[in-house]
C-alpha cells in the first residue's frame, strides 16, 4: 500500500478544487471536514506568532514526510513507513512521536525548485524571492539581500511590548564547504540593521547558557540606565534614519531595562519535567524557549538545527544511521513537544509552527547517502487555524517530482505573511526605489479550508 493511501484508490490531498470522487472518498472515511474547502466550515488565519523550526542541510523527504515502502529498494531505503493517527496517511518509523500528533499538523508533499546549493535557497524560502545569484554557496548575506520574514514583520507588524520581533536562535546558518559563509535571507537585508532579528547564539541546553545584551553594565544603577535611554531618545527624535537604525540604541535600552524580556529568555524558570519533555539537546531547548518567547510577545522566532559539526541534515553519506540516531530522534521530540505544550497552553490556535528545510534529497541511495534534490521535498505546517491531519499535494512515485500542486519555497513564505494578516502581494520599495511586491509566491489558502 502506497503512503498516505487505501488500496487501489488515490490518497487524499487538499487543493482548490476537490473532484466529486474526492469528496465521495472523503465523506466516507469521515474526514470531509479536514480535507474539503467549506464556507460553513472554513478557517481563517489566526496567526499572532510564528515559530520555523529550519532544518538546515535538506532533510531526506523519503526518509521522513514522503516514505515510499512500494518503490524499490534503492528509492525507498532502510526506514519502513508507518501509519500515524490520521487514516491513510504514513510517515517514517523514526518519528514515532510526530505519528501520534498527525491530527495537529498538515503535510506539503509538494515543494519544489531548481536550486540545489545550500546557501542561495535560504533567501528563497526566508525572504520569499529568488536569491540575487541563485544555484550559489559562494554569496553570503549582504544588505542588498531582500529583507527576512522577521524584518518585514519588524517594519509592518512589530509587537507593542519590549520584546524582540523576531529571534534567531542558536545561530545563523552556514555551512563548512560553501564559501560564501553564512547563508543570504536571514538579515533585513536592504531595510537596515535596524530591523534585522535579533540572534541569540550558544547552547540553551548548556548550564552556563546565557543571552547576550540583556544585562546592564555592572555598576550602573537602573535608575541611571533609564536616564540614559531618556536623553538618547531626545536626541533620536530629532532626526532618526529612516533604515531603523536610528533605532538600535533604543532598543538595546529597553532589552537592558526589561525584567519580562530577560525572564523570558531564562530556562530555568521552567519545570524539569518540562524541560526533559523537550529533549536535552540543543535542538529540543530551542524549542521550548521559542515557546516561552512567542507567549511573551515575539512574532516570527526562528529555530535553526544547531551548528552539531556533523553536516546537520546533509548526508551524502551515512544517511540512514545519521537520520535513525542523530537527527531525527531530537527532531521528532522537539516538535512534537512544542505542538503538545503550545496546544495544552491554548496557543496552537494562534501560532503557526512550519518544519521545512532547504531542499530535499535524491530518490535514489548513492553510496548510503543521498544527494541535494531541490525538485521536491516536504514541508509540516501546524497551528494557526491550519487544518490538521491532511496532505497539500502530492509527489510521483518515486519522491522525485511533484504530481500535483507544486509549491515554490516563496509560496511557503508568503503562506506565513498570509497567516500573520500580511499581504504577501503588497508592494515594497528597496534602497534604490524599485517597487516590487513583498514576496514571488502566493499563500496556500486551501490549508485553512
Amino acid at each position: 500500500m502506497s503512503p498516505g493511501s487505501f488500496p487501489g484508490r488515490k490518497p487524499f490531498r487538499l487543493g482548490l478544487y476537490p473532484s466529486r470522487r474526492d469528496i465521495v472518498r472523503a465523506g466516507a472515511f469521515g474526514l470531509l471536514g479536514s480535507l474539503v474547502p467549506s464556507a460553513a466550515g472554513a478557517q481563517k488565519p489566526s496567526a499572532k506568532s510564528v515559530i520555523v523550526l529550519f532544518m538546515w542541510g535538506g532533510p531526506s523527504h523519503l526518509d521522513t514526510w514522503d516514505p515510499k515502502p512500494d518503490a524499490a529498494a534503492e528509492v525507498r531505503g532502510l526506514f519502513r513507513a508507518v501509519q500515524t493517527t490520521v487514516p491513510g496517511l504514513r510517515i517514517s518509523e523514526h518519528f514515532p512521536r510526530l505519528a501520534t500528533r498527525a491530527t495537529k499538523y498538515a503535510v506539503v508533499r509538494s515543494m519544489t525548485h531548481t536550486d540545489p546549493a545550500h546557501l542561495s535557497p535560504v533567501h528563497h524560502l526566508f525572504t520569499g524571492r529568488v536569491a540575487a545569484k541563485p544555484n550559489s554557496d559562494a554569496d553570503g548575506a549582504s544588505r542588498a539581500d531582500s529583507p527576512c520574514i522577521g524584518a518585514v514583520v519588524g517594519k509592518v507588524a512589530a509587537g507593542a511590548g519590549p520584546m524582540p520581533t523576531a529571534v534567531t536562535l542558536p545561530w545563523a546558518v552556514s555551512h563548512p564547504s560553501a564559501p560564501g559563509g553564512v547563508a543570504p535571507g536571514q538579515n533585513a537585508g536592504w531595510l537596515g540593521a535596524g530591523f534585522d532579528p535579533f540572534l541569540v547564539t550558544g547552547d540553551p541546553n548548556a548550564p552556563t547558557f546565557r543571552v547576550a545584551g540583556l544585562t546592564g553594565p555592572a555598576g550602573v544603577p537602573a535608575d541611571r540606565l533609564a536616564g540614559r535611554a531618556d536623553l538618547l531618545r531626545e536626541l533620536e527624535a530629532a532626526g532618526r534614519p529612516t533604515d531603523g537604525s536610528g533605532g538600535l540604541r533604543l532598543h538595546a535600552f529597553d532589552l537592558l531595562s526589561s525584567p519580562a524580556v530577560a525572564t523570558a529568555f531564562d530556562l530555568s524558570r521552567e519545570p524539569v519535567s518540562v524541560r526533559d519533555r523537550y529533549g536535552r539537546h540543543t535542538h529540543g531547548q530551542c524549542c521550548l524557549l521559542a515557546r516561552r518567547l512567542v507567549e511573551a510577545g515575539s512574532r516570527l522566532v526562528t529555530v535553526n538545527w544547531p551548528d552539531d559539526k556533523q553536516s546537520f541534515w546533509d548526508t551524502h553519506g551515512n544517511n540512514f544511521p545519521s537520520l535513525k540516531n542523530r537527527l531525527m530522534p531530537p527532531a521528532d521530540q522537539g516538535f512534537a513537544a512544542l505542538l503538545d505544550d503550545l496546544d495544552a497552553r491554548g496557543r496552537l490556535g494562534d501560532t503557526l509552527v512550519v518544519w521545512v528545510g532547504e531542499f530535499g534529497r535524491t530518490p535514489r541511495v548513492e553510496n548510503g547517502g543521498r544527494q541535494h534534490w531541490p525538485q521536491c521535498y516536504s514541508a509540516v505546517l501546524a497551528g494557526g487555524g491550519i487544518r490538521g491531519g491532511a496532505v497539500y499535494g502530492s509527489s510521483d512515485r518515486i519522491g522525485a517530482y511533484p504530481a500535483e500542486n507544486p509549491v515554490p519555497p516563496a509560496d511557503l513564505t508568503a503562506t506565513v505573511y498570509h497567516a500573520l494578516g500580511i499581504d504577501p502581494g503588497m508592494p515594497v520599495a528597496d534602497r534604490l526605489g524599485r517597487v516590487q511586491t513583498l514576496t514571488e509566491g502566493k499563500p496556500l489558502r486551501a490549508l485553512w479550508e
